[in-house]
C-alpha cells in the first residue's frame, strides 16, 4: 500500500529485464566520445562508428576529436570549440561536420564536458555526438518555403516602397527616379527607361535610363512613328512580347532589341485623370521597361502595371503643380541631400563624380569639376552633350582670374555657369553647370549657386586633405614591414604583397618577414595582430623584432611560439594575435613550421596537386588556451616547391564558408604553378580580392630552388600527357633552358610517350611509362621507357608522323628494345629550330 492508502503500483513501473549500462552506452541513440584533454580518443561508442564508418582500432589512441573534422571546422575547433570548453568546462550544440572513413561529411550537433581533478587539472572530455542530418533538410525546405512566402510579399514591399516614394517625390526628377526602379525588383526586369511629355516642345524627353548604352533611347518628337510616341499619343499599355512582333510595327524597336538581346518590351503610360474617361486621361510620360527573356505577363501583373502608370502619373501632374517657394524649399533640400551624399565619400575622384552626378539632372542637363591638384589635375563630368571646349576655357579663366562666378547670358553661344570653387581665400577649381530652363522651369537663382559651389568646395578641400593623409598612413604601415627579406641565393627565390584595406586609413596590423637565421636555414614567417591603428603597427613591430631575437639554430618553431606566448605576458597588446612560422634547412630541403592561430600553409610542389599543411596547429599566440605546449612539425621539399604564406584577407568573405576559400586558393594556385614567381602573388591578390577590398591582405611565396632531376611515371592513358607537359615545363623554365629549345623538348616529350602509350601499350591499359630528363651545361636529354611490347620483334620504330617530329625536333635520337622500349633524345641548348 502506498502512503496514500492507495496500491503501490511502484513494482509495475520496473522493467521485466536489468538493462546492460555497456549495451546503453555503445548502442546509444547519439555517438558517444571520451577524449584526453588534448582530443586524443579514449573510448568511442558503436552508434558513432556505425555513423562515420571507422574501426574502432583506427580512434582509439590514433586519432584526435578534431582530426575528424572539416579543414574549415578544425579551425573553428582551435579558436573557439576548444578555448570555450577550456574556459567554461562545457560547450553546447555546436554545429561541426564529422569527416567520415569515406571522405564524406555528417552533420552534426555537439555538446562536450570537461571534467577535472581534484587539482583542477583537466582530465578527460566527455563528448556527445547527435546526427544533424535530417535536421538539416528540414531547414532546407523551410528556407525554400520561407523564400517562396518571401518573394511574394518583396513585389508588394516593392510597390508599397514605390507608392510611397511617389507621394513623397516634390519634383519631377524625383518622381521619374522612383518610377524608373520600380521595374527591376517588382518584375524582374533587366532594365527601364523613362520619358516625359514636355508640352511646351511638344516632345518626348528622355531623362533617364537603368542601361544608358541602350540604343534608341533620346529625346523625339511626340508625332514619331516610334514605339514610344505611339504609346503616349493612345495613352494605354502597350506589350511588345516578341522581337518579331516588334519587326511588323516598330522596326527601330526591334533593331534596338537584338542590339541589347532583349525579348520583351513593356511601354506604359504614366497618365492622370479617371481610366474610366479614355479622352480625359492626360500622359504625362512613358516608362520602358525590357527583359532578357520572352516574358508572359499575368492579368494580376498587367492590373499592377497600370496600376503603377496611375500613380506615377499623378505624381508627376502634382510635381508640376508645384510654385516658386516649394521650389525654393527643393534647392535647400537638394543642398542638405548633396552634402550628405558627398560625405559618403571619402576619396577625391569619387566625391566630385557624386558632384556632378547629383547635380544632372537635377538642376542641370550638364556639369563639369576641375580641381587644381597635382600635376595634371582632375577633370570630372556628367551628362550631355559637351559644350564647345575653347568656348569654356575661356569662361572658367575668366572665373579663376576674378575669384568670382561667371553666369551664363542669352546668346552668348556657351550657355554655361562657371563657379569657382574657394576655399579659405584660395581657388581649388571650378564648377561648370549647363541648365536648360525649358526642361527644368525656372532656372536656378545666384545665390543658391553660390551656396552650392561653397559646399562643393569644403567637401572636395576636405577629400584633398583626407586622401593626403592616407598617403602618409599608407607610406607609415608599408615602412612597418620587412623591407630586407634576403635574395641573391640561387638555394630560394622570395615573393611578398600586401595590400591594404581600400576604405581604411588606419594602419592594419597584418605583416610577414623572412630572414636568414644562418647561412644555411633561412625563416620565413607571417602574422595578424588584433585591431588597427597606431598601436596594432606597433605591435607588429614588437612582434617581428621578438621573433627575429628568438630564431636560433637551436630553437625551431615550436620553442619560438612558447616563447612568443611569454613575450605576449609583457606586452598585452600582442595577444591573440596569429602567426605562422616556418624554417627551411636549404641544404637538406626539410621544412619545420608552427601555426599559432593562423591559417595554415599551402605547398605545391612540382608533382602532384597542391596541399595545405594542417599540422602543428595550436591557439593564438596568449590566448591561455588548452595546453601552453607548442608543436611542430617537419616534411620534407623537393627542388622546385613552392610554399604560400597569407593572412586571412586572402579568402575569408561574409556570406562564403572558408572551406570555400581553401578550396579557390588551392585552385588558382595550381593554375599558376608554372606562372613566374614575380608578380605571382600580385596576381593572387587580384583574381581573388581584387583593388577594393575591406581587409587588409598580406602573403609570401617561397620558391625553393629547381629539381635537379626530372624523373615521372605516368598510366598508359593521353590524358596524363598534358600534366606532363606542365610538370616539364615549369621544370626547364626553371633552369634557364631558352623558349626554342624547350618548345622543341616538350613536342619531342609528347610525341615518345604518345608512341609508347599508342603502341607498346596497345592492349594494356594498366601500363606506365617512366620519363626522366637531366639537364647539363649543353644539352637538355630526355628518356622515355615502357615495358610493353610493339608490332613485334625486329618492328620499324622509324615510321609514322611523330617519330619524324622526334627527329626533326632532337639533335641526337637513339632506341633501346629490351623488354619493352626506351627512347634517349638530347637537345643542345641555345640551338635554333
Amino acid at each position: 500500500m502506498s502512503e496514500s492508502g492507495g496500491p503501490d503500483v511502484t513494482q509495475e513501473l520496473r522493467l521485466p529485464w536489468d538493462d546492460d549500462p555497456e549495451d546503453l552506452y555503445e548502442h546509444a541513440p547519439c555517438g558517444y566520445l571520451t577524449t584526453l584533454p588534448d582530443g586524443t580518443i579514449v573510448r568511442v561508442n558503436e552508434t558513432f562508428l556505425t555513423w562515420t564508418g571507422y574501426a574502432r582500432t583506427d580512434l582509439i589512441g590514433h586519432k584526435r576529436f578534431r582530426d575528424l573534422l572539416t579543414p574549415g571546422d578544425q579551425i573553428f575547433h582551435e579558436t573557439h570549440y576548444a578555448p570555450l570548453l577550456t574556459m567554461q568546462g562545457e560547450v553546447h550544440e555546436i554545429a561541426l561536420d564529422v569527416v567520415r572513413a569515406d571522405r564524406s561529411r555528417v552533420p552534426t550537433l555537439v555538446n562536450s564536458v570537461l571534467e577535472s581533478g581534484p587539482d583542477g587539472t583537466p582530465r578527460i572530455i566527455r563528448t556527445m555526438i547527435f546526427n544533424a542530418t535530417e535536421r538539416r533538410g528540414y531547414e532546407r525546405e523551410l528556407l525554400g518555403s520561407r523564400r517562396a512566402a518571401e518573394s511574394s510579399e518583396q513585389r508588394v514591399r516593392v510597390l508599397q516602397q514605390i507608392v510611397a516614394d511617389l507621394a513623397a517625390a516634390p519634383t519631377e526628377a524625383e518622381v521619374a527616379e522612383a518610377v524608373i526602379r520600380a521595374p527591376e525588383p517588382a518584375f524582374q526586369a533587366a532594365s527601364s527607361s523613362i520619358f516625359l511629355v514636355d508640352p511646351e516642345r511638344d516632345e518626348l524627353i528622355a531623362v533617364s535610363s537603368t542601361d544608358p548604352t541602350t540604343s534608341n533611347w533620346d529625346d523625339m518628337p511626340r508625332s514619331s512613328t516610334r514605339a514610344v510616341a505611339e504609346v503616349a499619343r493612345r495613352g494605354d499599355l502597350h506589350v511588345i512580347a516578341t522581337v518579331a512582333e516588334a519587326e511588323e510595327h516598330f522596326p527601330d524597336l526591334a533593331e534596338s532589341m537584338r542590339r541589347s538581346e532583349r525579348k520583351t518590351v513593356v511601354l506604359l503610360p504614366l497618365t492622370t485623370g479617371p481610366a474610366e474617361e479614355h479622352g480625359a486621361v492626360a500622359v504625362l510620360g512613358v516608362l520602358a521597361f525590357s527583359f532578357r527573356e520572352e516574358r508572359v505577363l499575368t492579368d494580376g501583373e498587367l492590373r499592377v502595371i497600370r496600376l503603377l502608370g496611375q500613380q506615377a502619373g499623378q505624381a508627376l501632374d502634382r510635381a508640376r503643380l508645384y510654385d516658386e517657394g516649394r521650389r525654393r524649399e527643393d534647392r535647400s533640400s537638394f543642398l542638405a541631400r548633396t552634402t550628405r551624399a558627398l560625405d559618403e565619400q571619402h576619396r577625391l575622384l569619387q566625391r566630385a563624380r557624386r558632384l556632378v552626378e547629383r547635380v544632372v539632372p537635377e538642376i542641370a542637363d550638364w556639369a563639369l569639376v576641375r580641381l587644381q591638384v597635382g600635376p595634371a589635375g582632375l577633370v570630372e563630368h556628367h551628362g550631355g552633350p559637351a559644350p564647345d571646349p575653347e568656348l569654356l576655357d575661356a569662361r572658367v579663366a575668366e572665373a579663376v582670374e576674378t575669384c568670382a562666378p561667371v553666369y551664363a547670358g542669352d546668346g552668348d553661344g556657351l550657355g554655361c555657369t562657371v563657379l569657382p570653387l574657394t576655399v579659405r581665400g584660395r581657388v581649388i577649381g571650378t564648377l561648370a553647370l549647363r541648365m536648360a530652363p525649358d526642361r527644368r522651369g525656372a532656372g536656378a537663382d545666384r545665390l543658391f549657386l553660390v551656396d552650392l559651389a561653397d559646399r562643393a568646395a569644403l567637401a572636395l578641400e576636405n577629400a584633398r586633405l583626407y586622401e593626403q593623409e592616407r598617403a602618409i598612413a599608407r607610406t607609415l604601415q608599408r615602412s612597418l614591414l620587412a623591407a630586407d627579406v634576403p635574395g641573391a641565393d640561387s638555394r630560394f627565390a622570395l615573393e611578398t604583397h600586401y595590400q591594404a584595406a581600400a576604405q581604411d586609413l588606419e594602419v592594419g596590423g597584418d605583416w610577414y618577414d623572412a630572414f636568414l637565421i644562418t647561412a644555411n636555414k633561412l625563416a620565413v614567417v607571417v602574422g595578424d595582430v588584433v585591431g588597427r591603428g597606431i598601436d596594432a603597427a606597433t605591435t607588429m613591430g614588437q612582434l617581428r623584432s621578438a621573433i627575429r631575437a628568438l630564431a636560433t639554430a637551436e630553437n625551431g618553431p615550436a620553442r619560438l611560439l612558447e616563447g612568443l606566448d611569454r613575450f605576449c605576458e609583457r606586452v598585452e597588446s600582442a595577444r591573440m594575435a596569429t602567426v605562422v612560422y616556418a624554417e627551411i634547412d636549404l641544404l637538406s630541403g626539410e621544412l619545420t613550421y608552427a601555426t599559432a592561430g593562423h591559417l595554415p600553409l599551402l605547398l605545391h610542389e612540382p608533382a602532384g596537386p597542391p596541399q595545405y599543411l594542417m599540422q602543428a596547429r595550436s591557439a593564438p599566440l596568449g590566448s591561455r588556451a588548452g595546453d601552453r605546449h607548442r608543436v611542430e612539425d617537419r616534411i620534407r621539399l623537393s627542388g622546385g616547391s613552392r610554399l604560400l604564406l597569407y593572412t586571412d584577407g586572402l579568402i575569408e568573405r561574409r556570406g562564403r564558408g572558408l572551406d570555400r576559400g581553401f578550396e579557390i586558393l588551392a585552385r588558382e594556385f595550381s593554375r599558376l604553378r608554372d606562372a613566374p614567381l614575380k608578380g605571382l602573388t600580385a596576381g593572387l591578390a587580384d583574381i581573388l580580392v581584387g583593388r577594393d577590398h575591406g581587409d587588409d591582405v598580406c602573403m609570401l611565396c617561397l620558391s625553393l630552388g629547381t629539381e635537379e632531376r626530372l624523373e615521372r611515371s605516368i598510366g598508359a592513358d593521353p590524358v596524363q600527357i598534358s600534366r606532363l607537359r606542365a610538370d616539364m615545363r615549369g621544370w626547364m623554365a626553371g633552369h634557364g633552358i631558352d623558349p626554342d629549345c624547350l618548345n622543341a623538348v616538350l613536342l619531342a616529350s609528347s610525341e615518345a610517350v604518345a608512341n609508347a602509350i599508342e603502341h607498346g601499350y596497345r592492349d594494356d591499359p594498366f601500363g606506365m611509362v617512366d620519363v626522366s630528363a637531366t639537364i647539363s651545361a649543353d644539352a637538355v636529354e630526355i628518356r622515355v621507357s615502357d615495358h610493353g611490347t610493339w608490332r613485334g620483334p625486329g618492328a620499324d620504330l622509324a615510321r609514322g608522323r611523330g617519330l619524324q617530329l622526334i627527329y626533326e625536333s632532337m639533335d641526337e635520337v637513339s632506341f633501346d628494345q629490351g623488354e619493352g622500349t626506351t627512347v634517349t633524345m638530347r637537345r643542345h641548348r641555345g640551338k635554333s629550330s
